[in-house]
């Protein structure tokens, strides 16, 4: 047994070196030789190191990954194997089981759990943040943990939980983070040296399978770039440069696109019918505006091509089900007839638990259909058992054609030999937004499949005002910086500050990706303020006067100015106030003087405003060339006095040129052009006694002021004004640093303040009562209102259906901007809880507000009716009857009420509300929304 500190080290790089052959014998598990950078990631793990590999879709990372599992299985130990989204554990847990075995292999999801105690289980990274902060026995002996897709902690939702992860693990346990290609691979390594100790940085920008970019205009598939020759240079120098025959094809294009006459060039006044491309007429069956093919003919050019498996990013749900049914109605066939009949029976059989009645509402007859002829959609508004079924299927190779929302390039291993990109453009919940750089390289970088494509293909649709530059753009860049999302919430704050104390988590929290980023970005600023004061002395030595200090001059001529200017800026307000209040008082029949403008010269008011129902709004004027205008705040600069008085005619209409004229003919003919100027009353208004006293006295100060005399005042005056500029930008960037040094830290303190206040920490905020420990329990994003709920008893007393909606307050967030403010209510006591919440709600966003925090978004009973309906009983046709909300949508909200329901079970101490919470938890988990669990 060790003894010395040295023996001890010496005795853990024993334990951590594990025997050489470990790494032969797992490459020989594989049908090809491992990479270099896999090389280098698998020999970092078993030397007993972090690793962190950046590498593009589809090259193989998470080879690095599945060594971890095979060194687990080797040396007695456990492997995590975490993922970002539950089809990708179920995914990867399937391909571990057949590499290991059942029995080796676990899984562990928000509603699945099996042989959690394996050596090696795979979940998702929202099971093992929960893990780590209720001190889990499943720990024990966990050697390594696998983080796929770490580059999630982006994600400005749920990023903070790979953060929390990575932060809270034990030292002894060894990360291998698995990243998309990012341009800050290195500092995010930096970032997981400092918090997990040694650390290897693996960046892999080579592609296994060479990726070509093409462009579709019309029919015609072209090449996106070609190699531009440079002369004297060698061929490693090649540039590549946007092709010009796609160039002049798209601009052959757009002319055939643009509507002309059949009679252009006929006699003036001889109108044609408007026709649209070389032969006119509309476009051809199933194409689109412009001459653009339609999604079938997309589809069977690239089949024609020998393109196919394709993957088809349109990014809306409707779309992707449209283009299903588009290639249904074409006669699309992509795979053999008896293929299909196969794929037919295997769809039957996975859906054989699904009651019948509920199969028109899910889409089924679409679904299968579609499947046995190659193709099928891909979206999170399918049943999540339908998207399996893709996923497997198109793996496989047994279908050729997915149409997917971007949903599906967010880790799920569907490799393609073809991308295809109908648009550019997306909608990001708020704004249809162009897709960046790194979204492109994440959609076509499932273009190509290793070890059976040669090459893979991503190809752009052109339409009207798609840019090929602009797209060439987007397949060149390659800087894709990570920037962390990590904010603290108040079930962070509880669980942290139970398990070291206030001081210890502060310092945790100092140490998140989001401050170490904050802090090296203080760094640059700190170098540019010492750059700044080094420029401030040699300024300030450039202004040294002879006659006296000319630094206190030049402050005092500073002061004079700031303060006539503060007085220029508050007599002008004034005016501007008052003639804002001059222009409510005139009256039809009031001549004023417009001063300045086009509307410059005498007017006469006329009954009337424009901009307001209620008698306000600005008063309408004629003027001398009978022009009917509004008179606002814009067109004066002073106030407006009427010089005259004229009475307007009981009959004018100002829709009358007639009467316009006659009344413009009496302005001119009774006020003389040139009348006296009435004094205005407000222009000595805003002026101040003591202002104007200490600009005169700051006046006498300089006059007397030795430095006043100096000949060469004026120079350094100059080099003073240029101290004072850098001055006022080196503070500005002082404020920044301070601004950002301890961020996390501070937002962790208002947060404890206010959970002191509310109870959930004791008087000193040093320790958690118990409302904290059942604050502990709840990892919605509302959990401060779950717990406030949980808290005043408001849930008590409700049936398993009225508990399951009123919770789905809490999970339910809708996809577009206008929801139902005032959805449908199952029954009266579940409104009554709803407003309740909402009040809970109200207050709690007041007093976040007041601590500066950011309030979290109000509950949201867009589905508390269906909800209930499904709790009881009813079928899935009957509950989404009416609604917008497909059935993967709420098969999926389903499955986070349920998991939040299980939470309000294990926090609450009421022992009713505890089980009607676990018989709402069976009453949501049925039919289809049980039907994808790998049980």
């Amino acid at each position: 047994m060790p003894t010395s500190p040295a023996e001890s080290y010496a005795a853990a790089r024993d334990r951590r070196r594990f025997d050489s052959t470990h790494l032969g014998r797992f490459a020989q598990g594989y049908d090809f030789p491992l990479d270099d950078f896999q090389v280098r990631g698998c020999a970092a793990v078993q030397d007993g190191r972090g690793v962190l590999v950046a590498a593009p879709t589809g090259s193989g990372k998470t080879v690095v990954g599945e060594f971890a599992c095979f060194l687990a299985l080797h040396t007695g130990r456990k492997t995590f194997y975490t993922t970002p989204i539950k089809a990708l554990s179920n995914q990867k847990y399937t391909d571990l089981v057949q590499r290991h075995g059942a029995a080796n292999v676990g899984l562990l999801t928000g509603d699945s759990s099996i042989n959690g105690e394996a050596p090696i289980v795979v979940m998702t990274t929202e099971v093992l943040r929960n893990m780590l902060y209720a001190g889990s026995s499943t720990l024990d002996e966990l050697g390594f943990v696998v983080m796929d897709e770490v580059h999630y902690l982006a994600d400005r939702f749920r990023g903070a939980v790979w953060e929390e992860v990575i932060i809270h693990l034990p030292e002894s346990v060894q990360v291998i983070s698995l990243s998309a290609t990012v341009s800050n691979a290195e500092e995010f390594g930096d970032w997981l040296t400092e918090v997990r100790g040694d650390t290897e940085v693996i960046v892999e920008e080579h592609r296994p399978v060479p990726l070509w970019q093409h462009m579709m205009v019309g029919r015609d598939l072209m090449d996106l770039f070609v190699e531009e020759d440079r002369a004297g240079e060698g061929d490693d120098d090649a540039a590549l440069a946007v092709n010009p025959e796609l160039l002049r094809r798209i601009q052959r294009a757009d002319a055939d696109a643009r509507p002309r006459r059949e009679d252009a060039g006929a006699p003036r006044g001889r109108r044609g019918r408007q026709t649209r491309g070389r032969r006119g007429g509309p476009p051809p069956r199933g194409g689109r505006p412009g001459g653009g093919p339609s999604r079938a003919e997309v589809i069977d050019r690239l089949d024609r091509d020998g393109l196919l498996p394709a993957i088809t990013f349109i990014f809306s749900r409707v779309g992707c089900d449209a283009a299903v049914g588009q290639l249904l109605a074409w006669g699309t066939q992509l795979i053999p007839e008896e293929e299909g009949r196969k794929i037919r029976r295997l769809v039957e059989e996975r859906v054989a638990g699904l009651p019948e009645e509920d199969l028109g509402v899910l889409g089924y007859w679409d679904f299968v259909e579609g499947l046995s002829r190659g193709f099928a959609a891909h979206h999170a508004g399918m049943l999540p058992t339908f998207r399996e079924i893709v996923e497997e299927l198109f793996t496989a190779g047994r279908i050729k054609a997915v149409f997917a929302t971007e949903t599906l390039a967010l880790g799920i291993n569907m490799p393609a030999r073809t991308v295809v990109l109908e648009r550019l453009v997306k909608f990001n919940g708020e704004n249809h937004v162009e897709i960046t750089p790194a979204e492109f390289t994440q959609l076509t970088g499932r273009a190509g499949r290793r070890g059976i494509d040669v090459e893979g293909h991503a190809v752009v649709l052109h339409h009207r005002g798609v840019d090929p530059e602009a797209v060439a753009g987007l397949a060149s860049t390659r800087t894709y910086p990570l920037r962390s999302s990590f904010v603290p919430t108040s079930n962070m704050a509880v669980n942290l500050l139970d398990r070291v104390g206030r001081g210890p988590a502060r310092e945790v929290l100092e140490s998140s990706f989001a401050q170490f980023q904050a802090d090296r970005a203080v760094v640059g600023i700190s170098r540019a303020i010492r750059r700044n004061e080094e420029g401030l002395e040699g300024y300030a030595d450039a202004m040294r006067c002879h006659l006296g200090d000319f630094a206190e001059y030049a402050r005092m001529r500073r002061e004079l100015s700031d303060l006539q200017k503060q007085a220029h800026k508050r007599r002008a307000g004034s005016l501007r106030a008052a003639a804002a209040q001059s222009l409510t008082r005139l009256q039809p029949g009031d001549v004023v003087r417009i001063p300045t403008g086009r509307r410059a010269g005498l007017a006469v008011v006329i009954p009337g405003r424009r901009g307001s129902q209620r008698g306000g709004g600005d008063p309408l004027v004629l003027t001398l060339d009978a022009q009917i205008r509004s008179l606002g705040e814009s067109d004066v600069t002073e106030p407006v006095e009427p010089i005259a008085h004229l009475d307007v005619p009981r009959t004018f209409s100002g829709r009358s040129p007639r009467s316009r004229r006659d009344l413009a003919a009496t302005l001119r003919a009774k006020v003389p052009h040139d009348p006296p100027r009435r004094p205005s009353a407000a222009r000595d208004e805003g002026e101040d006694d003591a202002e104007r006293a200490e600009i005169e006295r700051l006046q006498a100060a300089l006059k007397a002021h030795p430095c006043h005399e100096c000949p060469y005042r004026e120079d350094h005056a100059r080099w003073a004004e240029r101290w004072w500029r850098l001055e006022r930008e080196t503070e500005g960037l002082r404020r920044k640093v301070s601004n950002r040094t301890h961020t996390v830290a501070r937002t962790f303190d208002r947060i404890c303040d206010l959970l002191t206040e509310l109870g959930y920490l004791d008087e000193d905020g040093q320790k958690v009562t118990d409302d904290g420990r059942m604050l502990q329990r709840i990892y919605t994003e509302k959990d401060l209102l779950a717990a406030e709920c949980l808290r005043r008893g408001v849930w008590r007393g409700l049936d398993p259906a009225s508990l399951a909606a009123v919770v789905s307050t809490l999970v339910h967030e809708p996809r577009r901007e206008g929801a139902d403010l005032a959805p449908r209510m199952p029954t009266g006591q579940v409104q009554d809880v709803v407003r309740e919440m909402d009040k809970i709600w109200s207050d709690l966003e007041d007093q976040q507000r007041l601590h500066r925090l950011t309030p979290m978004n109000p509950p949201d009973a867009g589905i508390a009716w269906m909800v209930h309906r499904w709790a009881s009983g009813q079928r899935l046709e009957v509950v989404l009857r009416d609604s917008e909300l497909s059935a993967g949508d709420f098969v999926r909200r389903c499955k986070q009420l349920v998991d939040l329901l299980d939470q309000v079970a294990d926090a609450t101490t009421d022992p009713a509300l505890r089980k009607s919470a676990r018989s709402a938890v069976d009453a949501v988990m049925r039919g289809v929304v049980a039907a994808d669990r790998l049980d």
